[in-house]
């Protein structure tokens, strides 16, 4: 069996925990299952190396595009021609995406689909189906996921920053006005506002379609299967497989070993230690960290962030932190640590903060925190909300409210034994070769059922 894993890009660029995920599961399914798993990801040009004992192929994506529709439709056609080359070349048995972006599209699944091989697509950013890209509504409260063309375009348009009066008028647009403005097509500026309902409905259009047209979808939480059932995938295409922390057993479970033990516990002689480890930007939260912590300039608490810039975007999101932590010795920039590296990292901290400020479908991070024995600090909201009890093994805090997570910050201080509580209720992490199990099941049957209607 050959499983070909396509994720939005991978290493050496820098990655987040999509491709974690995925380069941890084709190694396992290599290992474990027999199957010849290599990874297909867009990129600037098309090349083929290796990665860590990885066969990686990277399939050109068109640099430009004529039209701001194209950002918003079935995806680019010179990735489509080019990942089409690969499955020529590699004849894979099964295509396993993990994105839904320009590069990784719809035209892809078509591509795989008239070659007759099985495609299994994985939820794990709620990009996929929000246009907003966060799943909170006007950014203030998580959305049902549902896709509603005139609803979802006064959302996006408000993150763009359209005031939300402007927002609803622009989604209420007549059909006659959007389609002059389709066939103008005058982008940027107003002129994108005016055409982002036409947008939007070509968005949800091509999701819609790629949503049935794989042959099943795995959701990562609890959160991810609703927006799909909402949206009309049939329960019995949608398998829930929850995320697992890559299998580097040795950083987690040989406490014997003096390298990996566990630092000294919190007290109050001492600050209270706080990492954040991830991407940077706005819908992580870091500012609102690093805003409560603004409130106290004498609260006791130490905040390390090992972040992962990514694009202009990123880079201007780390600016604009570093601005506002100013001087503040408390808190310090380091840089990011390899996956196999995550562990051990955590383990020399009391709580792992994960500020988001979107629907996370994990993230990962917490995992490898349960896995470090070291509690989570993180937003009330999605797939952290399914991970982390409040009070129990950890805190969770109003996504927004600065000071929500400074009194947090302060009851936690106040109260030192209650790390020690948490982490007695961690309970057992799942471990990515679960899913690498998992996933070998799936691609089992889709084949057999890709055989027997070939034969049939």
């Amino acid at each position: 069996m050959k499983a070909l894993q396509v994720p939005f890009c991978f290493y050496p660029d820098p990655v987040g925990g999509t491709e974690v995920y995925v380069a941890a599961l084709a190694r396992l399914l290599k290992a474990e299952h027999g199957c010849d798993a290599l990874i297909a990801a867009p990129g600037e040009r098309s090349n083929e190396y290796m990665h860590e004992n990885l066969r990686v192929r990277r399939f050109a994506v068109s640099p430009e595009v004529a039209d701001v529709s194209e950002l918003y439709g079935e995806g680019d056609d010179l990735a489509a021609r080019e990942f089409e080359k690969i499955l020529d070349e590699e004849q894979p048995d099964v295509v396993h995406l993990h994105a839904s972006t320009r590069g990784v599209s719809l035209r892809i699944v078509r591509a795989a689909k008239a070659k007759k091989i099985s495609v299994v697509f994985t939820y794990h950013t709620p990009t996929v189906t929000c246009t907003r890209g966060t799943m909170m509504r006007w950014d203030r409260v998580p959305c049902d996921g549902e896709m509603l063309s005139r609803r979802c375009t006064a959302c996006t348009l408000h993150g763009l920053g359209t005031n939300p009066l402007a927002a609803t008028m622009l989604a209420s647009m007549p059909k006659i006005g959007r389609e002059v403005l389709r066939k103008s097509r005058r982008s940027g500026g107003m002129w994108t506002a005016l055409r982002m309902r036409e947008l939007v409905e070509r968005r949800h259009s091509a999701t819609r379609a790629l949503l049935a047209e794989v042959d099943h979808i795995v959701a990562v939480c609890e959160w991810v299967r609703d927006a799909l059932l909402r949206n009309g995938v049939p329960s019995n295409k949608i398998t829930l497989c929850r995320q697992g922390v890559p299998d580097n057993r040795e950083l987690i479970t040989d406490n014997s070993c003096n390298r990996y033990a566990l630092p000294e516990r919190f007290t109050n002689d001492r600050p209270l230690r706080l990492v954040f480890l991830g991407r940077l930007d706005p819908t992580k939260g870091v500012h609102v960290l690093i805003e409560a912590l603004r409130l106290d300039r004498s609260l006791p608490v130490s905040l390390d962030i090992y972040g992962t810039v990514q694009g202009e975007g990123g880079a201007a999101y780390a600016s604009r932190l570093k601005k506002l932590a100013g001087e503040d010795q408390r808190v310090q920039f380091c840089s990011p640590v390899g996956a196999d590296e995550v562990v051990r990292t955590l383990r020399q901290y009391d709580m792992l903060a994960v500020p988001s400020q979107w629907l996370e479908t994990g993230p990962l991070v917490v995992l490898e925190a349960f896995a470090a024995e070291v509690p989570v600090f993180g937003s009330n909201l999605g797939g952290i909300a399914e991970l982390v009890s409040d009070g129990v093994n950890g805190l969770l805090v109003p996504h927004s409210r600065t000071k929500a997570w400074w009194t947090a910050l302060q009851r936690v201080i106040a109260s030192p034994h209650r790390l020690t509580e948490f982490r007695q209720k961690l309970g057992k992490v799942r471990a990515m070769r679960q899913i690498a199990s998992e996933m070998a099941r799936l691609y089992g049957c889709l084949i057999k059922r890709e055989q027997s209607a070939f034969h049939a």
